[in-house]
């Protein structure tokens, strides 16, 4: 395989503005999910050593792992929240030491939906188990939630208004407590606001369900009360159109086209930012992967259509690190003047990614086997260009997650 090339030249490292901050370039840590918090989903000194990090010598812009608005947004174990007091202090450690190394970060907000944990949602203190419709994506939810004895059921119109609620207190406590340049909204791979969005899983009949106006309706009363409560420009969203993840539709789906689905979407936002409330950024995920796994063999779909419909800021996230001679990413990020190239799997293990694809050095590969993994080991034991990574039997390797205080 031939060396990496140098990107040092390319659109991916000239400096960019999003929303009121201008990043030093476009290179964009995408979210991964690495439950690495305490068992009171509070971050911890792993996970802001693992950012921090990932912010010497950036100047980009860094994306959380998704966090959870509210316990009710469905829990996972040892993943985060931004709810309680100490957690929202906890983050605002995390964004002050990503602020000290001159580089800029967003909150992804996370709501689960169906796609929670049932068991965990009943061990927490009987929270609900909700969906659009009462409507499981496979036979292992519906498993867990018979052995937890917690059945799914439809949001209630007033639960429905109580996620739009519980996004904006989320973006006030992260923008306005903790300090984040940005929250992005996941709206992508069918949890909740996916989940809304998509024929597939939502069967409603009221002013959330039906048609395509109907389905898109919440996430973008969401997208106007973050906007009304921190301002457009400190408000991001990430989509998925292709996904099959979780039962998303796909490309392949015999009940409507990802184009139909959410060129209306796109199109809304677009409605927005031309009446002097543009959001900070659109997060598109490429059809090439499902939620960090490559799709094999997949069809190669144009996604030309999102930028032709949306005017702003574009990060655009998928396998772009994969390919030999970065060929896609080069494409891409030089194809106008304001797109962002997001990484997720290869920033695992590359905590100076930004100098690596700055210079042309080889990537560090990743370890999926270590991504989910509850200690450090896999997780800030990967050294920089030129540096061993830690094994298994150091001491660093075996740091114990410790809650920020």
């Amino acid at each position: 395989m031939t060396p990496p090339q140098p990107l040092k030249d390319t659109n991916l490292f000239k400096p960019i503005k999003v929303g009121s901050v201008t990043l030093q370039n476009r290179l964009a840590f995408a979210p991964t999910t690495r439950f690495r918090n305490t068992k009171d989903f509070i971050p911890t000194n792993l996970i802001k050593k693992h950012y921090e990090d990932r912010a010497e010598n950036n100047g980009g812009l860094l994306i959380t792992e998704a966090t959870f608005v509210s316990p009710q947004a469905g829990l996972y174990a040892h993943a985060p929240l931004i709810h309680t007091k100490q957690q929202v202090e906890a983050w605002k450690q995390i964004v002050d030491a990503v602020h000290a190394k001159g580089t800029f970060i967003a909150m992804q907000l996370w709501h689960l939906g169906r796609a929670a944990n049932a068991s965990v949602l009943k061990e927490y203190g009987g929270l609900s188990y909700l969906a659009p419709t009462a409507k499981y994506y496979d036979e292992s939810r519906k498993i867990i939630a018979d052995k937890a004895g917690l059945e799914l059921r439809e949001f209630t119109l007033p639960e429905v208004k109580q996620i739009i609620e519980d996004f904006k207190n989320g973006a006030i406590k992260a923008i306005k407590v903790a300090g984040f340049d940005f929250v992005e909204l996941h709206a992508a791979h069918m949890y909740t606001l996916a989940q809304f969005i998509d024929i597939a899983s939502n069967e409603r009949t009221d002013e959330y369900g039906g048609s395509i106006e109907n389905r898109t309706k919440l996430v973008l009363d969401v997208v106007d009360a973050l906007i009304d409560a921190v301002g457009a420009d400190k408000v991001g969203i990430r989509i998925s159109p292709y996904t099959t993840y979780q039962g998303g539709s796909g490309a392949e789906s015999t009940l409507m086209h990802p184009i139909a689905q959410y060129a209306y979407l796109y199109s809304e936002l677009e409605k927005r930012g031309r009446e002097g409330k543009r959001l900070a950024f659109i997060h598109s995920v490429e059809p090439r992967v499902a939620v960090g796994i490559d799709v094999q063999d997949a069809p190669e779909y144009s996604t030309e259509w999102v930028r032709q419909i949306w005017k702003g800021v574009l990060i655009r996230t998928g396998s772009y690190l994969h390919q030999e001679g970065y060929k896609n990413l080069i494409r891409d990020v030089n194809i106008d003047d304001r797109t962002l190239i997001g990484a997720s799997r290869y920033y695992t293990s590359n905590p100076d990614l930004a100098d690596r694809l700055k210079d042309g050095l080889e990537l560090t590969p990743y370890d999926r086997n270590t991504f989910y993994f509850g200690g450090n080991y896999g997780y800030n034991t990967f050294g920089k260009f030129g540096e061993d990574a830690k094994g298994k039997d150091s001491v660093e390797a075996n740091l114990e997650a410790v809650a920020l205080s």
